[in-house]
């Protein structure tokens, strides 16, 4: 079936706790897709989010009220809080934002509905969870005012719900709206991550898990029970990535009808010769900051900088087996200063002002900085894991040291204190990124990096990781010298990933400029392969399910 043969919808909605609302990597998917869908059909696709600015500003967000007024006003009728603008992205694509507030006085009575409707356990939910369904409610009802009131019986239109966080509304629209068809999209099952971040071996014995048992044995019912039913009774199921598609077949006993590979834009990364200009800055302002920090003069041509980053999921994320791997790296024979860097956002305070001193020229002594490992001060020192760490494998910059590590614990916006440019800008300065993920459906941040022409270590753990894989012949791995190095990870070979992440590192810097920079240019068209107008038409065939389904839902009902 070609794409022109596929039903497009009308109309699409997508509602997202991460609308407007940069947390993680949803926000990604979300915001770079949209220009895609905004060339394909102009206005026509509607975001919807939480609104948690009503009294600030929001940079991410333009009001604009002159957005269908007379519905704004029957909404107001409807009890519903709603505010319409356009996202400040690329595409600005029209947004609503909801406030979902009101609901939580109607909360046992939409819980005993979903009950009634589709079993929906409801009754162990705590922490976000009772904020995340009001959320989905409120949006499910905003979308079925917009149908009602502005569309006709006619319009082909497709609600697409992101995470269990959106299910409650997708079940929702499915009772009560039923002229539109659903899609639920699982970035990564609430009880995958669970049994991973609770540290038990997801991989070697997903074969044998049940989600329901490890849910009630996790305390994770009620959001695996929402998950779950809505992947069972929407129109089209979907996930990110087959890693996580073999996931939801088995613990959520439903396998997905379509994988929507994450996809990137690359509009913001710089082109030549400000991407050289950019670099240049960049690395100077890293290799002067860790300079400042560890008392050792690091010089742009005899040092490799390898980053790692992320979500503070010290296991998940692999930050356990990378300080491994750079303890190892310390104690080998080196041709190269290596400085490794870790931006994960951790329970930061405010910026070390010793450092500070010593970066304006107050303090122009040379010694090493009491703690010269981080850069910012953090609440809780004696217990963060990095920092526990980082003691534990003896990384403590020394002099001596050919490998020196920095810890960045805050979100890079430009205004740290410290290094004072934002993640993308500083982006380009890495040699070498390493992602050695544990449980990751996709994997943002290896894509990213080689859209900034910077090769990355992933692992076949990553969704990302298994598509890289996908690139070569023969089902060989993806290497280092392709641009993306894929290590093999289980639950049993932390000492042979650690190793071969080490290894790759080692030989890595050991290669001339020259080679390096043809390793650059290779990780770059890895990244073209992942451009959104390749994988939207993964979306074309969701859309496509979801509307035959729907059609023949009504059918069997009239």
């Amino acid at each position: 079936m070609t794409a022109k043969t596929k039903k497009i919808p009308d109309y699409i909605f997508e509602s997202s706790w991460e609308v407007c609302n940069k947390v993680g990597g949803i926000y990604t998917v979300l915001s770079t897709r949209a220009e895609t869908l905004q060339k394909m059909m102009k206005d026509k696709v509607f975001f919807i989010g939480p609104d948690f600015w009503r009294d600030k500003e929001n940079p991410l967000f333009v009001e604009d009220n002159t957005l269908f007024p007379k519905w704004l006003e029957t909404l107001h009728g409807e009890g519903l809080n709603v505010r319409t603008g356009r996202w400040n992205i690329l595409g600005t694509p029209i947004v609503f934002l909801v406030d979902f507030s009101p609901f939580f006085i109607r909360k046992n009575e939409i819980y005993t509905n979903a009950w009634n409707d589709y079993k929906v356990d409801s009754l162990h939910a705590y922490g976000d969870y009772d904020e995340a369904s009001m959320f989905s409610y409120a949006a499910a009802k905003v979308v079925e005012s917009f149908y009602k009131n502005e569309l006709t019986k006619k319009s082909k239109v497709v609600y697409q719900a992101h995470e269990w966080m959106t299910a409650l509304g997708a079940l929702y629209i499915q009772k009560y709206v039923p002229a539109i068809a659903t899609i639920f999209t699982t970035h990564a099952t609430s009880i995958g991550r669970s049994i991973a971040g609770n540290g038990k071996p997801l991989y070697d014995y997903m074969f044998a898990y049940n989600g329901d048992q490890m849910a009630e044995e996790l305390n994770m019912q009620s959001k695996h029970s929402v998950e779950k039913q809505a992947a069972h009774n929407v129109d089209c199921f979907t996930t990110v990535s087959d890693i996580t598609a073999a996931e939801c077949k088995q613990l959520l006993e439903k396998e997905p009808d379509v994988v929507l590979k994450n996809g990137f834009e690359n509009d913001f990364v710089p082109k030549l010769p400000e991407y050289n200009s950019v670099r240049k800055k960049a690395r100077q302002r890293i290799l002067d900051v860790a300079s400042a920090l560890t008392g050792s003069k690091m010089s742009n041509d005899d040092t490799i900088i390898v980053g790692t980053g992320g979500r503070y999921e010290f296991k998940n994320k692999g930050l356990d087996i990378f300080l491994e791997a750079i303890k190892r790296l310390r104690d080998s024979d080196l041709s190269k200063n290596v400085l490794a860097v870790i931006n994960v956002p951790a329970w930061v305070g405010n910026p070390r002002q010793d450092l500070i001193e010593r970066l304006d020229g107050t303090d122009s002594t040379q010694r090493r900085l009491a703690n010269p490992v981080i850069t910012h001060y953090l609440n809780n020192f004696e217990d963060d894991k990095i920092l526990n760490s980082l003691r534990y494998h003896g990384l403590n910059n020394n002099p001596e040291d050919k490998v020196k590590v920095m810890f960045v614990p805050c979100y890079l916006d430009g205004k740290d204190g410290i290094l004072n440019m934002s993640y993308y800008n500083l982006m380009p300065a890495y040699d070498l990124n390493v992602y050695p993920s544990y449980y990751e459906p996709w994997g943002y941040t290896p894509l990213e990096s080689i859209a900034f022409k910077v090769p990355c270590i992933t692992t076949d753990l990553a969704g990302f990781g298994l598509w890289a894989n996908t690139l070569k012949p023969n089902g060989l791995y993806s290497e280092i010298e392709d641009g993306v190095k894929v290590v093999h990870r289980t639950d049993s070979n932390y000492d042979e990933a650690a190793e071969e992440i080490k290894n790759t590192i080692l030989s890595f810097a050991a290669l001339k400029v020259a080679e390096r920079n043809a390793i650059r240019r290779k990780a770059r068209l890895i990244a073209d392969n992942a451009l959104w107008k390749n994988f939207i038409e993964d979306y074309v065939k969701a859309y496509d399910i979801a509307l035959a389904n729907a059609a023949k839902r009504i059918k069997s009902k009239k």
